[in-house]
């Protein structure tokens, strides 16, 4: 199985601009590049799938360049519903920086910033090398901008494919850069692109452009910086518990598709897995393979060992085993009851709403389905307070087999 014909297998090919693609990935060593717009201070996991795209491909002796959108940035990709937040060029740096860290722990690559060479282009010049190329018929038809016809665009906004097609001619003439990858909602900024260096540089030259499926929600959505429920790569904004637990969490239809786009397994591992998932479904090994995968690629074999830990006492109710750290970081999201003196276990079940009266936190008790940081409590009497706590911080509560409330100690 030669690259191009891995890569249709594994479910990572949209589109290509025409076949002397397919000859360049199977026999050449082509320079190619990816880029995304610091518009965040981290990538999420909908950009994964294109940037393991690029890794896989790095990993067959192509050469990837990224590129950070900090002019680009100023300007904003369009979105199907409305202009983006402008933000300052203090942000716009601040999120570059953040976003060269994350991308260097992902792969090898050459990193490049298109803000140092559109700063230095004037209007003028923009207007007359540039603008004078792109016909504004053909523009209102890129998929990008026809979805924003009726609820209106910006001139700023329209003008982001001339600046994206520069961005792959300036690397076509100074990184002798041939081909860009991307999401397929990239098609029209890819192609925008090539246009532009054959108008430029003349109808043999070439280039070509690839675009892979974009990974979307459940519900057919992208996940996106602006969306609800975003799962990032910043440790810092999704813990790597809460990272592992997402692809954990991958329905049973997707998952073998999953394990082929996101994963570096071999042909013959996902199908061994793929095997054992039809025979066994209930036991979700292809689920924690996937998340294994995934979670050591992004944060290490240390988070991901972790993980299971925090995983297996959770499962287990032994929370008095867990650090104060990792209480934190598996109870992320879920609400918090904060108290500065001692309660009685009963008040404390009706304050963290475990219990809708003291009635019924009596019943729970009594039919021993309360535990206090992983001990079964049925004293009716049963004080809790800071010397008990995990961390000098934290008191979990468990009610039945999977509910927990948290209390913090002032």
């Amino acid at each position: 199985m030669n690259l191009f014909e891995e890569l249709q297998w594994r479910g990572l090919v949209h589109s290509i601009t025409d076949d002397s693609v397919i000859d360049k990935l199977n026999n050449g060593k082509v320079t190619f590049y990816l880029g995304t717009d610091p518009t965040g201070d981290s990538l999420h996991v909908g950009h994964l799938l294109v940037f393991i795209l690029a890794k896989r491909l790095e990993k067959y002796g192509h050469h990837p360049i990224l590129l950070i959108g900090g002019a680009t940035g100023f300007i904003g990709d369009p979105k199907p519903t409305a202009e983006r937040k402008m933000l300052t060029k203090e942000q716009i740096d601040h999120n570059a920086e953040c976003l060269y860290k994350q991308v260097k722990t992902l792969f090898n690559c050459e990193m490049v910033n298109n803000y140092d060479w559109i700063s230095k282009l004037d209007l003028i010049t923009f207007l007359r090398k540039y603008g004078k190329l792109f016909n504004v018929n053909y523009m209102i038809n890129k998929e990008t901008v026809k979805s924003r016809l009726d609820s209106g665009i910006s001139y700023t906004e329209f003008s982001y494919q001339i600046l994206q097609a520069l961005d792959f001619e300036h690397l076509w003439e100074e990184k002798r850069c041939e081909m860009q990858i991307g999401g397929q909602d990239q098609w029209g900024n890819i192609t925008s692109g090539l246009e532009l260096i054959r108008k430029l540089h003349g109808s043999e030259a070439w280039g070509g452009g690839f675009t892979a499926p974009l990974f979307t929600k459940s519900d057919g959505t992208k996940f996106g910086k602006s969306e609800s429920g975003s799962v990032w790569l910043d440790p810092a904004k999704t813990s790597p518990y809460a990272f592992y637990q997402f692809w954990l969490n991958t329905p049973d239809a997707d998952v073998i598709k999953e394990l082929k786009q996101f994963t570096f397994l071999t042909k013959e591992e996902i199908e061994a897995l793929e095997k054992s998932f039809n025979e066994a479904p209930h036991l979700r090994e292809a689920q924690k393979a996937l998340a294994k995968e995934l979670t050591v690629m992004i944060h290490g074999e240390d988070a991901y060992n972790q993980a299971i830990r925090l995983s297996q006492a959770l499962f287990s109710g032994k929370i008095n085993e867990l650090t104060k750290e990792e209480i934190a970081m598996g109870f992320e999201g879920l609400p918090q009851v904060e108290i500065s003196n001692a309660i009685g276990l009963i008040d404390a079940l009706v304050l963290t709403q475990a219990a809708q009266s003291k009635r019924e936190a009596r019943d729970f008790i009594n039919g021993g389905g309360v535990s206090v940081n992983g001990e079964v409590i049925k004293d009716l009497e049963f004080v809790i307070n800071k010397e008990k706590t995990i961390g000098d911080k934290y008191t979990i509560i468990r009610r039945g087999k999977k509910k927990y409330y948290v209390i913090t100690h002032k």
